[in-house]
């Protein structure tokens, strides 16, 4: 059998920190949806396992309830088994009462109770729907004694951390890694991780299709999984889903000579425009250095999609060419030589210090930028 596994889609998930730019990675994850439709097309796939985390909340508007669900209709030759998660419990009234209600086509599935159900004659989906945000037991512990008939598969679909395993998921609810072995499942199914992992032979967290934050998972990722018979042991292939890509640098740069080989490696990413850049600057700069790196940023903010960037390590120390350029000997140059103290002082607080630095960058951007000075 032959299946995709994703998880942690989170519709309606907020990315205020993008600003006006945040309705366009909000809408590309429901692109994701597509573009996961037309993998389950190019691959030959009649079944998509969602495993928890289809929304980002359980109070979702209107459209966003739908939107989803609108994404997923026009693929009919393929079946999308939806589980709810820590994010979208099943709770009475709540956000799957109200998919319910919207009279779901016949290839949207439902999975909101503990309930075999039967994918194709030879296999079956052992599904761990969440009831509540946080459980304490594991809610798979069900698919020991779950009957199906001999011979069939034995596909297990849920949203948690497993036992002993740090986990970077939102909730505890906790995951025996050893379920396999003891529900005789020929894979588990799992969401909440955000990234992609192999935690078993047969366990696997899909990550989600679309990443939303630095250091957890760089691209989006769906598993293709090929399952040859019972007790065979599942290929799993990771599928490219995602838009957006998410790259956490940390870069030390002590000299003028390093600026032009970092704005070359950055540049060289693929794809800048689709890039949400998270970069560390540490290090020590001469004022002049630091004035064209500022330069150079500002042209990397500009053709990436998102810059976060951080520069509170990185020190700037002028030189005493740095001094004259901003005045050889005048009041200019005594309010220079009073910043470089104070920058220099041990005693200043690290706020008053810092500010020292950012006041005599700006007078150099500002001598710089005259006329006189070109």
């Amino acid at each position: 059998m032959r299946f995709i596994h994703t998880a942690d889609w989170q519709i309606g998930k907020v990315f205020k920190q993008f600003g006006a730019k945040e309705e366009t990675f909000r809408q590309a994850r429901l692109g994701a949806i597509e573009h996961l439709g037309a993998l389950a097309r190019s691959n030959g796939v009649k079944h998509v396992l969602v495993a928890g985390d289809v929304y980002d909340n359980e109070a979702p508007n209107t459209i966003t309830l739908r939107a989803p669900i609108e994404r997923m209709k026009p693929f009919t030759e393929i079946h999308w088994h939806l589980l709810p998660g820590n994010h979208d419990p099943h709770r009475p009234e709540g956000v799957w009462d109200r998919v319910a209600q919207l009279g779901l086509p016949s290839h949207i599935h439902l999975h909101l109770t503990p309930t075999a159900a039967q994918l194709t004659d030879d296999a079956f989906l052992l599904p761990a729907p969440l009831l509540r945000k946080t459980e304490f037991n594991d809610l798979t512990a069900w698919m020991d004694d779950a009957q199906t008939p001999p011979g069939a598969l034995r596909i297990g679909l849920a949203h948690g951390a497993v036992v002993n395993f740090t986990s970077e998921g939102e909730a505890s609810n906790p995951i025996d890694p050893d379920r396999p072995a003891l529900a005789r499942l020929d894979y588990l199914a799992l969401g909440d991780w955000h990234r992609t992992l192999q935690i078993g032979p047969a366990v696997w967290y899909a990550g989600t299709p679309e990443p939303d934050r630095a250091g957890r998972q760089e691209s989006g990722t769906a598993l293709l999984v090929d399952i040859a018979g019972p007790g065979a042991s599942p290929s799993v292939t990771p599928l490219n889903t995602g838009t957006y890509r998410w790259l956490s640098r940390t870069e030390r740069l002590d000299s003028g000579s390093e600026l032009a080989d970092l704005d070359q490696r950055l540049r060289g990413e693929q794809d800048l425009s689709h890039l949400i850049l998270r970069l560390r600057l540490e290090g020590t700069l001469p004022l002049a250095a630091h004035a064209e790196l500022q330069r150079r940023l500002t042209d990397i903010e500009a053709a990436v999609f998102h810059l976060d960037l951080d520069q509170t390590a990185l020190v700037v120390r002028p030189t005493e060419s740095d001094l004259e350029a901003i005045d050889f000997d005048g009041v200019l140059r005594r309010s220079a030589d009073r910043l470089k103290a104070t920058a220099d002082d041990p005693t200043q607080g690290a706020d008053m210090r810092r500010r020292a630095e950012d006041a005599l960058v700006e007078l150099f951007l500002r001598v710089a930028d005259r006329p006189e000075a070109a």
